[in-house]
Formats: C-alpha cells, sequence, structure tokens
C-alpha cells in the first residue's frame, strides 16, 4: 500500500512524493509580466512540497486555439526560454514541473466568446471533421460562431510536429516533462471522439495522432517524461450517441502506453465544455458579482445571452456528481491493464481520499498519484498541509472558474474560506519546518 508521501517514479524522473498540482487556468498570457505571474502562482506550490507541478493548458500555436482569456502560448522558443525563471524557481525547492502542450480546435474562443470574435474576426477553428449537427445548430441560433478550417491529412502531420517542437523549447528551458491536453473537449479529445472525428485518412483513428505526437516530441525532447489525459466521454448528453464509452477509454489508455507514453490520466469527460469539467456546486456568488456583469455581457454576446448561460450552468450543477475521486473508476480499470503509473484526479479534497485511491481501500489502488487543481487557488501552499495530513478548505463551489471567462486570474472568491486561509497562514500552518529535517 502506498501513502501520499511516498515517492514514486514517472518517466525514470523521482518524484518525492505522489502528490501534484493538476493543470488549471494561470491567466498569465505572453505579456512583459507573464513569467512573474507564472512564478508567483506557481513556485509556492513547489515551496509547500508538492512533488510535481503541471502548468497549466499552454497552446502551441501562434494564434488561435485560446479556450479561454488570458492563456500562454509557448509557440516562440525566445519566449519560452524565458520561462526557465520558472523551472529554476520550481527546481529551488527540489519540484518538479511538467509543462501541459494544448488548442482548443473547436472550442477557442472564437466559437464562444462573443468579444474576441469582434476583435478577431478573419479567425478560424481548427477542426479534426466538419462540426457535428448540434454545434451546427447552435451556429445558426447565434448562440456560437463557427467557421472551421478542418485540417488536411499534411496539416495534422504538421500539427503534431508544432507540439514536438514546443516540448523541446521547454526541455531547453528546463521542464522536466510534458502533459498534453487530451481532455475537456481540446483539439486531441476532438481527434480521440466519434463524435467529432469523422476522417477517411489514417487519423480517422485518434490515437494515430497521440502516436504522431509522441513521435516527434522524441525528436526535438528526447526521452523527456510524457503523460497525456485519457478521455472517457461518460457524461455526454443523452442527444450525443456516438462517443467515448469507458471501454473505449480504456482500450484507448492501452494503446497510448504500448506507444510509450509514461503516465497516463483518465478523465471521465463530455463532449462539450460543461459542468463536468469542473463539478460541484452552483457559483451564484460569481454569477451575481456586480463588476462583472459587463465582462459577462462581453463575453457571451449580451447579457440575454449571458443570463442563458448561467441558466444552463446551474441545470449541470445539479446534473453532475462531484464525488470525491470521480475518476477512480476509470482510473482503476485502466490501472489493471497498463505497466505505467496513473494519475487520479477529480474532486479530492482530503488526505484520507488521497491515501484511500492510492492503496487503502477495500477494492485496491486506483491510482499511483493524486493530483487536485482548484484548490491551489484557495491555498497556493496547500501541500504543506496535505502532506501533514491534513485536508483541503476548498469547497468545491466553482465561484473561483466562472470569472475565468471574463479574463479574471483564478482566486478563491468565497469569503468563508479565505478567512480561513488567512487564519491557518498567520499559524504557520504552511511552512514545512516540522517535516523537513
Amino acid at each position: 500500500m502506498s501513502t501520499l508521501t511516498d515517492p514514486v517514479t514517472v518517466g525514470g524522473l523521482t518524484l518525492p512524493n505522489r502528490l501534484y498540482r493538476a493543470p488549471v487556468l494561470e491567466c498569465a498570457g505572453n505579456g512583459d509580466g507573464a513569467v512573474d505571474t507564472l512564478v508567483d502562482e506557481l513556485e509556492p506550490t513547489a515551496a509547500s512540497g508538492v512533488g510535481l507541478v503541471f502548468q497549466g493548458a499552454s497552446i502551441v500555436t501562434p494564434e488561435g486555439g485560446c479556450a479561454a482569456p488570458n492563456m500562454t502560448r509557448v509557440h516562440d522558443p525566445d519566449f519560452v526560454e524565458g520561462l526557465e525563471r520558472l523551472t529554476d524557481a520550481i527546481h529551488a525547492h527540489e519540484g518538479k514541473i511538467f509543462l501541459q502542450l494544448a488548442h482548443g480546435g473547436l472550442r477557442s474562443m472564437a466559437t464562444w466568446h462573443a468579444g474576441y470574435r469582434e476583435r478577431h474576426p478573419e479567425e478560424r477553428q481548427l477542426a479534426v471533421s466538419r462540426p457535428p449537427w448540434q454545434l451546427r445548430a447552435l451556429d445558426r441560433l447565434g448562440l456560437i460562431s463557427l467557421d472551421p478550417a478542418v485540417l488536411s491529412t499534411d496539416e495534422v502531420y504538421d500539427l503534431a510536429e508544432q507540439f514536438g517542437r514546443c516540448a523541446g523549447y521547454a526541455v531547453d528551458a528546463g521542464y522536466d516533462g510534458i502533459h498534453l491536453s487530451a481532455a475537456n473537449m481540446s483539439l486531441i479529445q476532438q481527434f480521440l471522439s466519434p463524435f467529432y472525428n469523422h476522417r477517411t485518412d489514417e487519423f480517422a483513428d485518434g490515437v494515430r495522432f497521440l502516436e504522431a505526437v509522441h513521435d516527434a516530441v522524441r525528436d526535438h525532447a528526447g526521452d523527456v517524461p510524457l503523460v497525456t489525459k485519457v478521455p472517457a466521454e461518460t457524461v455526454a448528453p443523452s442527444f450525443v450517441r456516438r462517443h467515448l464509452a469507458l471501454s473505449d477509454g480504456v482500450d484507448v489508455a492501452e494503446r497510448l502506453a504500448a506507444i510509450g507514453y509514461d503516465a497516463l490520466v483518465p478523465v471521465e469527460v463530455s463532449t462539450f465544455w460543461d459542468m463536468s469539467i469542473v463539478r460541484g456546486a452552483f457559483p451564484d456568488r460569481a454569477w451575481t458579482a456586480s463588476d462583472l456583469q459587463d465582462d459577462y455581457a462581453a463575453a457571451f454576446g449580451g447579457r440575454a445571452h449571458a443570463r442563458a448561460v448561467e441558466f444552463l450552468n446551474r441545470l449541470q450543477a445539479r446534473r453532475f456528481d462531484h464525488e470525491p475521486g470521480w475518476n477512480a473508476d476509470f482510473c482503476r480499470r485502466v490501472r489493471e491493464r497498463v505497466d505505467v503509473p496513473v494519475m487520479l484526479e477529480g474532486g479530492l479534497r482530503t488526505r484520507a481520499d488521497c491515501d484511500r485511491y492510492l492503496g487503502a481501500d477495500e477494492e485496491g489502488p486506483a491510482a499511483d498519484v493524486v493530483g487536485m487543481a482548484r484548490p491551489f487557488y484557495a491555498e497556493p501552499r496547500l501541500g504543506a498541509r496535505l502532506l501533514d495530513g491534513h485536508d483541503a478548505l476548498c469547497a468545491s463551489c466553482n465561484n473561483c472558474t466562472v470569472p475565468q471567462v471574463a479574463g479574471e486570474p483564478g482566486r478563491c472568491r468565497t469569503p468563508s474560506v479565505v478567512r480561513a486561509q488567512a487564519r491557518l497562514s498567520k499559524d504557520g500552518a504552511y511552512e514545512r519546518n516540522n517535516r523537513d529535517t
């Protein structure tokens, strides 16, 4: 039986414990203060003792592909070189950092963000195939805007090569590994999903794209540890008849391990970008914030459309189960079929749940490493408390996430949690002195 404080090896890289910060938006962008923002956001996590930090989804292309405002692009080697200051800061605390590479495809801001479309009227979304009829219907209703550029076979290979180049830039800047964003309606999930992928070439098999990315990463970045999410579209709406079942996701995971991926992150998702990504309570405080109403209207194309999105958000908050470790069953099934580490995330908030899914469960281990994401918005130095046996303060209220569509940084907006964090900080609860010798 493993516990959270035990070391683990991922792709030849030894981590001091089995806790990781899962990828979330840092909202750093690429401006003059981008590196400072990333250091401020991620260094406290490493300083608190977390074994592995995943920098959030970073876009591999020079334009398009951003699913939310202020995402960071990593196509420019000169910019990525400057991120060495971040990797040095993480390494100074004996931590490890992986860069998550991403592209939004049909989930990009050109699809859903009205203000962005006005500023970038000629931008098209990269698409695996012609968009599904459900998205085309929303386009006709004016709720989204579609202008897809379906990738040719040569363009798919070029895109895979671009992922590899960005991985090479990252390794040169000191990153310890690469993580691929292959869920949450990203372009990679769109390759894997029968809902989106109707191609007739070799990439009709979406795993072929991940194989091409793997090969490109190896060409440009060598034997760096390579991790990817693995989606199963188990919470797709009932009107979506073609999607990745759980058994499909297990098969994909087994194939990726055979290709050479060094660790896998199985996640149960929808075919759309919805509350299945951040399950929890309806974020009433965020939606009613007076200072954000104009920003929501600008993002969604008017106050009426913003209210419609809020209503859908409320319905979905009731629909999706947020039992801690909601991906555990999927992870356990994958773990039975592969010989690489399996990483579990999804609603974990307590030390007991972390240890339970690592092996203290009567069903046996669900995963080899466990991660949290939103709790680090509330407690940047959360690792110190978790590794000492305490629980996260995060209430899974989602008040931190909705404002990000308006370009706001990720931070806890729930007063009771903010006050509790301040008290713990004043009492020295985030210091590592009691554990480090």
